[in-house]
């Protein structure tokens, strides 16, 4: 260098000296990735700058003699440029620092190689390094530095600004610079927190669309871009003091960041649709948060269908902008088709996860007083959910109780059920099967919905959602829920008292349950129905859930009810499941069961329209499960529990059968069979009862005995001449009868009978039962005992004479009796009748003339001797009663006369004299008492050889 310029330039060589010597030794640092080193080559840097800056303020303005000092300067300045476009590829910190020193020594390098009036092609290149510089300064956090920088960038943006360009040459390049500038400046200025230079700078940005056009593509996406992040910094700002302040600020800069990028064509920019996504939601949060609803909800309108033509399902970011969207619409309370699109948008571009159902429903729930709209977001989810490929079963069972928990809100009840039905329908077609646990969850809550309906009376609301719990959608989870919501569908609709849709749905009910005959019998009674109702008891008895109390409830409704047709059944019922039992409360429990069973079957038999036969039958049948219980209750020595039952059933057995005989027709054998059961059941009294029996009990006992057998054998006197006689029955009622005889004389033989009227009666009885037994005995050919019944009337007394009568009929109208035994029989009867003398005289001509005949029949010298015997006692009773009301018949007298002198003429004819003169003394006699006797009688004297005679007409 020589000595003029050593001499000239003191100051500014000594500078260019140092700053090469720092870069000297700078420069093998770059290349030194230890970060030991890394600060002190940028404090060299700085130094290197601070230096560069020194030698631009201190060179002269007219002096020449520095180019070469700067033409060097400005090579150092490129190269150290340069090298930081590579350090610049360092993500940390300290990179970042680096190349901020680095490009700040760059720039001041090149800022101090400048000549005086630089050109505009130099201007913009300085403009743009200084912009970059003072961004990259800013950036790292040397605002200080940057500020600096960025002010000597303001001289040249001013000068470039003066600068003429008469053709335009530079026109792009000028305005590409001069708006970096201002870009930098206003993010500069935004890092220190000075929003006023800020938006001041952003403002000069925008006001000259003429520049802006100018600048390229890729420039006003990065313009944009800036613009974008210092909105989103003034809104996040705004959220976290949540005051709104920042609202209308954020929406400034965020306009000025769309109207920049919506100027560019999608097809030059390829990160241009998502930067007009990001910009316009984060207007729209913007917007939102500063209350302008309406322009968010434009800007979301504007939004949604660019970012659902990226086909992006599922982007968290996207997502966000359609709950903005529903919560714009909310905030300006919009309409239901409105809030619906929106939701649907949603639900379009979701994944059906749990989390996701979660947001959904929870939001759904700030809207639970918009009923149709809530239903219809449901449904179009669960719709969704239902057509999607992966199905989560904990999503459809959470949609669907969220229905059902929202419907049971909705005063619109219809509308409700309605709701509901297509949900359940609409997921059994797509072929969901809901497992059993949420199944089990839907219809607790359809229960617990119901019941409260219930409970509250609205009954018809009730049965509707227990009809809903009906659904074939449960019946897989569920198979028993069915039947269950039928019966108390059914009974809401009993309480409304529409008993014809009560029977219609549970009869929709397919399970053998005894509940669900239970409510049959419920609708039944409502109904009026009696055999419906006695069927469905004797059905949920047979159920194997069948429990007692069912019936014990029955009772009391057929009670209330006044239908005594089902009473008597569900009383049935209720007795037959004590039967099974075997001990002495179960007897006392049944005793009282038959009493009123036996009660409500008296009270039927006297309506207009009782099936009396039936009743009668079951009467009985109940009587005689009495009969059977009073035997168990003896065995178990229980029978002091039952003793008061026992004693009102013997009477109430008695006196039906009393009251059968005057009133029921054809129905011997029942009452028989009535008395029969009172005679046991006295029995049993009697033999139980600790004391004395009253005298009245062993005549009703014997009374009831008599009664049963004698209503035995008019029964069988009916058959027999209806049809053939049923031997066996003969033999039986016989066994009876002879039983029936033995009994009362038992009783006479202990001395129980005192009262001579009830004796007399009591023999009455003992002489009625041998007529029955001998007419029994003579039907079935039984002779020999037949005889000795007749050797007992013989010796039985005076009261015998009836009896007599009787035996005497039967024997001599029985074709197939001996003659033997008809002979001995009249006789004996005929003697003891003479014995008594209590016997008409009619009744002895005829039985004498019977017994004369077969005698006679017979021609046997012993039979005529005492034929002769019977005449002449006939004579004498002629005689005795030969006139007035009990005279001997005419009749007979002429027969005795006919036969007394024909056999007297035989016995002539046979030289039997003595004999012959008895039958002709015989007929003298009797001539005297028949018409015409005497001429008879002068006949017989005169003539005795003259004629023979068989009628008195030929006498």
């Amino acid at each position: 260098m020589s000595a003029r310029k050593k001499k000239n330039l003191p100051g500014l060589q000594q500078i260019f000296d140092s700053i090469k010597d720092l870069i000297i030794t700078a420069k093998p640092q770059l290349d030194n990735p230890d970060p030991v080193v890394r600060p002190s080559l940028i404090e060299k840097l700085r130094r290197v700058a601070s230096l560069a800056e020194s030698f631009t303020e201190q060179r002269p303005k007219s002096n020449k003699s520095w180019l070469q000092l700067s033409d060097e300067l400005d090579q150092e300045g490129v190269n150290l440029w340069n090298i930081s476009g590579l350090v610049q590829k360092t993500p940390h910190d300290e990179g970042r620092k680096l190349v901020g020193a680095l490009r700040l020594a760059a720039f001041r390098l090149i800022e101090a190689g400048l000549e005086l009036k630089p050109g505009i092609e130099t201007l913009v290149h300085v403009l743009q390094l200084a912009s970059k510089t003072g961004a990259t300064l800013s950036e790292a956090g040397n605002g200080d530095v940057a500020g600096s920088v960025l002010a000597s960038a303001a001289r040249f943006e001013e000068l470039l600004r003066n600068a003429e360009d008469p053709e335009g040459t530079h026109r792009v390049d000028r305005a590409c610079a001069t708006i970096v500038y201002f870009s930098s400046r206003m993010e500069a200025a935004w890092k220190e927190g000075n929003h006023s230079v800020a938006a001041f700078m952003s403002q000069k940005i925008t006001d000259d669309e003429q520049r802006l056009s100018l600048l390229p593509p890729h420039d006003r996406e990065r313009l944009a871009c800036k613009l974008h992040d210092i909105g989103k910094s003034v809104l996040k700002a705004q959220a976290g003091t949540g005051t709104g302040s920042e609202g209308p600020e954020a929406v400034t800069w965020l306009q000025k960041a769309f109207a920049i990028a919506d100027q560019l064509d999608d097809a030059t920019a390829l990160g241009m649709p998502e930067l007009k996504i990001a910009i316009l939601r984060t207007m729209a949060r913007a917007y939102f948060i500063s209350g302008s609803y309406d322009r968010a909800e434009a800007a979301l309108d504007e939004l949604i269908p660019t970012i659902d033509a990226f086909n992006e399902n599922g982007r968290s970011q996207y997502q966000e902008l359609r709950w903005l969207r529903l919560a714009v619409l909310k905030r300006r309370k919009a309409g239901d088709s409105a809030l619906l699109d929106a939701f649907k948008s949603i639900i379009d571009h979701m994944t059906f996860s749990e989390s996701n159902i979660t947001d959904i429903l929870q939001d759904l729930r700030t809207l639970s007083n918009q009923h149709v709209l809530v239903t219809d977001v449901n449904q179009y989810c669960l719709q969704q959910l239902l057509a999607s490929k992966d199905i989560e079963s904990d999503c459809v069972s959470r949609l669907i109780l969220s229905l059902i928990v929202h419907c049971s809100k909705d005063e619109d009840h219809a509308r409700a059920i309605a709701a509901i039905d297509s949900v359940f329908t609409a997921t059994l077609e797509a072929e969901y099967n809901l497992p059993n646990l949420p199944a089990t969850a839907c219809l607790t809550l359809i229960w617990q919905y119901g019941d409260r309906h219930f409970n509250a009376k609205r009954w018809s609301d009730a049965a509707d959602w227990f009809l809903a719990g009906s659904h074939q959608l449960f019946r897989a989870g569920s198979p028993t829920s069915d039947a269950k919501c039928f019966r108390k569908a059914a009974l809401c609709y009993i309480e409304q008292h529409e008993y014809a849709r009560a029977s219609a749905v549970i009869r929709r009910c397919a399970s053998n349950e005894a509940a669900t005959h239970y409510v049959l019998f419920l609708t039944a009674v409502h109904q009026g129905l009696d055999d419906e109702a006695i069927r469905a008891i004797r059905d949920m008895v047979k159920a194997a859930d069948f429990d007692r109390k069912m019936l014990l409830l029955a009772t009391q409704i057929s009670h209330e009810s006044e239908m005594k047709t089902v009473l008597l059944s569900v009383l049935e019922a209720l007795l037959r499941t004590l039967k099974i039992e075997n001990s002495g409360e179960t007897v006392v429990e049944a005793m009282t069961l038959i009493r009123c069973i036996i009660r409500l079957v008296l009270k039927l038999l006297v309506e207009p329209a009782a099936n009396k036969p039936v009743l009668i039958e079951t009467l009985i049948s109940h009587f005689r499960t009495a009969k059977i219980l009073a035997k168990a209750a003896c065995a178990q020595k229980a029978i002091a529990l039952i003793i008061k039952d026992l004693s009102w059933l013997w009477r109430t057995a008695y006196n039906c059968a009393v009251q059968g005989c005057a009133e029921w027709e054809r129905s011997e054998e029942r009452i028989s069979q009535l008395f029969e059961v009172a005679r046991d059941l006295l029995t049993t009294c009697c033999e139980a009862s600790p004391v004395e029996v009253d005298v009245d009990l062993y005549l009703h006992l014997i009374n009831a005995s008599f009664s049963g057998v004698s209503g035995r054998v008019f029964a069988g006197r009916l058959t027999a001449t209806a049809a053939t006689v049923d031997v066996d029955r003969l033999r039986e009622n016989a066994l009876e009868v002879k039983a029936c005889k033995h009994k009362i004389l038992s009783i006479m033989e202990k001395n129980k009978i005192t009262h001579a009227d009830d004796i007399l009666r009591v023999e009455y009885f003992l002489h009625v039962l041998r007529v029955f037994e001998t007419e029994l005995l003579a039907q079935l050919k039984e002779w020999d005992q037949l005889s000795q019944i007749i050797t007992d009337v013989v010796t039985s007394g005076p009261l015998g004479v009836g009896t007599y009568e009787a035996i005497a009929d039967i024997l001599w109208a029985e074709p197939d009796c001996p003659i033997n035994v008809l002979l001995t029989g009249l006789e004996a009867i005929l003697r003891a009748s003479l014995d008594q003398n209590s016997l008409s005289v009619e009744k002895f001509s005829r039985w004498l003339r019977g017994i004369c005949t077969i005698i006679l029949a017979r021609n046997t010298p012993l039979d005529r001797q005492k034929a002769i015997g019977y005449v002449e006692q006939a004579v004498s009773v002629i005689e005795t009663n030969s006139e007035g009301d009990d005279a001997y018949p005419v009749e007979e007298r002429n027969w005795l006369l006919g036969t007394a002198y024909n056999t007297g003429f035989e016995c002539l004819e046979a030289s039997m004299l003595d004999e012959a003169k008895r039958w002709f003394e015989s007929a003298t006699v009797i001539c005297k008492f028949v018409p015409g006797g005497k001429e008879r009688a002068s006949k017989v004297r005169v003539d005795p050889h003259s004629c023979s005679y068989s009628s008195s007409q030929d006498l």
